[in-house]
C-alpha cells in the first residue's frame, strides 16, 4: 500500500488501484500507532535515564560519595528540595551565590535553602570540607546546617530558618527603638559563637568573612553566626597565607588585606567593626583611610566615645555601658594582630558588662522596693 496526500493505492494481483475509503486510512494508522507509540517510549525513557545520568553526575561531582557519610547531615534529592520550597515560591532573602528559600519539612519545620558555590574538580574537597566544618558546629549562636542537595548543578544547602533576618537589617533597615540590652546579649551571643568555632575540635576554625550581615537573629533576639562561605579549618595556633582575599572590605581585617595572613584574630577585628554598629547604630563603611574605624577608634582614645554613641541611647548608664563596650571594640581593632585578645577573652569581657548592667537592674529595682507606700506617706508628713 502506497500513500500519496492522503490517498492509498491497494496492490490487487500485481496491480495498484486507488484507495479513498475510510477503511482504508483507519487500517493504515492502525498498523502505524504501535510504532508510533514506542518510539514515544523510547524517546522518553532515553530522557529518563538522561536526566538520571546527569542527576548522577552532579551528585558525584558535589562530593556525593563523601558526604553520604558524615554525620549530622541529610543528603535531599532535587525532588525533596522542590517540594519542601513549593517549587522554589518564596525568596527570603539574597546570598552571595544567588537566592534564599523559605521551605518546610515534613515535620512542618521552617528551613532557609541557599545555592553554595559551583563546585568543579578542583573544589570538589574544598567544597566538602566546608559542609564537614558546618555538620560539626552544633551551639545555640550559630547557624546550624540540616543538609544537603547535591542533584544539581549548583549544590544548596539545607540550614534552620532564622526568623527575623540579619542584623545589618535590624540595625539599618528598620527605625524601632533596640534596648541596650538587646545590643548586648546580640553582642554577647555572637561573640560565644565565634568562642566555639574558634576552640571546638583539635583543628580550629576561622569564620573569615565576620559582619552584621552574618548574624542572624530569631525571635528572641538571639544572635546566630552564619555565611561559613570563607570558613576555613586552621591547625591550632598556625596562620594560613592566601593569594586571594575575600569579604567584605568594611570589616577585613587589614593585615589579611594587604598582606594574605589570615588568623582568627582576623575574625576579632571584624567583630570589632560590628561591636561599632551595635554601639553607634552607623553601618561600616570603607574608604582608603578606613576612617570608619580610625575615627571611632581616635574618639575613644580621647575619651570621647559617648559622641559616637545611637542618639536613641538616653540614659546615663546605658551610655556607660555602651563605653565599656566601645573599650573592648578598640582592643579587637589594633593594628597588630598579636595585640588584640582572642574571642575567649573577647566573650569574658562581655559578660562582665552583661553582669553589671544586671547588678544596675537589680539595684534600680530594690531602690523601688523600698519607695514609701501611698498609705506611709501621711506618716512622713
Amino acid at each position: 500500500m502506497l500513500s500519496t496526500r492522503g490517498r492509498f493505492w491497494v496492490a490487487n494481483n500485481g496491480k495498484f488501484s486507488f484507495c479513498t475509503s475510510c477503511s482504508c486510512t483507519f487500517s493504515f494508522i492502525t498498523k502505524l500507532s504501535p510504532c508510533i507509540a514506542a518510539m514515544i517510549v523510547v524517546l522518553v525513557l532515553m530522557v529518563m535515564v538522561h536526566q538520571l545520568l546527569k542527576f548522577r553526575r552532579f551528585y558525584e561531582q558535589n562530593g556525593g560519595p563523601v558526604l553520604n557519610g558524615v554525620k549530622n547531615i541529610r543528603i535531599y534529592t532535587r525532588k525533596q528540595i522542590k517540594q519542601m520550597t513549593n517549587n522554589y515560591r518564596r525568596v527570603v532573602g539574597e546570598g552571595h551565590f544567588g537566592k534564599v528559600y523559605l521551605g518546610t519539612l515534613k515535620d512542618k519545620k521552617q528551613v532557609a535553602i541557599k545555592k553554595s558555590i559551583k563546585v568543579d574538580t578542583h573544589m570538589k574537597k574544598e567544597f566538602t570540607d566546608e559542609v564537614i566544618i558546618q555538620s560539626t558546629m552544633r551551639h545555640k549562636n550559630i547557624v546550624m546546617l540540616i543538609g544537603c542537595c547535591l542533584e544539581l548543578d549548583v549544590p544548596m544547602l539545607v540550614y534552620e530558618f532564622v526568623a527575623r533576618g540579619n542584623l545589618y537589617d535590624v540595625l539599618f533597615k528598620c527605625r524601632d527603638k533596640i534596648l541596650v540590652g538587646t545590643r548586648l546579649r546580640i553582642a554577647v551571643g555572637s561573640a560565644e559563637g565565634l568562642t566555639y568555632m574558634h576552640s571546638a575540635g583539635e583543628s580550629t576554625v576561622r569564620h573569615g568573612d565576620v559582619k552584621s550581615a552574618n548574624i542572624l537573629l530569631d525571635e528572641k533576639f538571639t544572635p546566630k553566626v552564619s555565611d561559613f562561605g570563607t570558613s576555613k579549618l586552621l591547625v591550632r595556633g598556625k596562620t594560613e597565607m592566601t593569594e586571594h582575599v575575600i569579604g567584605d572590605m568594611s570589616y577585613i581585617d587589614p593585615v589579611y588585606m594587604e598582606q594574605g595572613i589570615v588568623t582568627q584574630k582576623s575574625d576579632v577585628y571584624g567583630f570589632g567593626v560590628v561591636l561599632i554598629e551595635l554601639i553607634t547604630r552607623r553601618p561600616a563603611t570603607y574608604d582608603a583611610e578606613r576612617s570608619y574605624v580610625a575615627n571611632f577608634v581616635e574618639a575613644c582614645l580621647a575619651k570621647r566615645a559617648r559622641n559616637f554613641i545611637d542618639n536613641d541611647v538616653t540614659s546615663e548608664a546605658d551610655i556607660d555601658l555602651l563605653e565599656m563596650v566601645s573599650r573592648v571594640a578598640v582592643d579587637c581593632l589594633k593594628p597588630n594582630p598579636e595585640e588584640r585578645q582572642d574571642m575567649k577573652q573577647v566573650e569574658h569581657r562581655l559578660l562582665e558588662i552583661v553582669a553589671q548592667s544586671e547588678d544596675h537592674s537589680q539595684e534600680r529595682d530594690y531602690k523601688g522596693d523600698f519607695s514609701p507606700a501611698p498609705d506611709d506617706v501621711a506618716l512622713f508628713k
